[in-house]
């Protein structure tokens, strides 16, 4: 069974950084393209960052929002997908979410609450 837990969330202020961790289980990260998203209230999910992965490699792909702020990168040891958030503004405040798809079926984590404020 797939799951997918996020952490790192909290309160940072402006140009601050945060970094929040997604722990797999039932799926090997190394083989898995895995994705961050992230809510508020009232709006459509919205695509953060992916980390696709292929048997000899891996590359990363950002939204223009998070681009040269946000950086995903991935722990074999620990099966686990981080996000590395710099220079945050309040308008990345959001419940953050992990995905993955396997075989059409989307597996979501139950998000993380990042606050930008001062």
């Amino acid at each position: 069974q797939v799951q997918l837990v996020e952490s790192g969330g909290g309160l940072v202020q402006p140009g601050g950084s945060l970094r929040l961790g997604c722990a797999a289980s039932g799926i090997m990260i190394r083989f898995t393209n895995m994705g961050w998203y992230r809510q508020t209230p009232g709006a459509e999910r919205e695509w953060v960052a992916t980390v696709k992965s292929s048997s000899t490699t891996y590359y990363t792909e950002y939204a223009d929002s998070v681009k040269g702020r946000f950086t995903v990168s991935r722990d074999y040891a620990k099966n686990t997908v981080y996000l590395q958030m710099n220079n945050l503004e309040p308008e990345d405040t959001a419940v953050y979410y992990c995905n993955t798809r396997i075989y059409g079926t989307d597996y979501w984590g139950k998000g993380t609450l990042v606050t930008v404020s001062s």
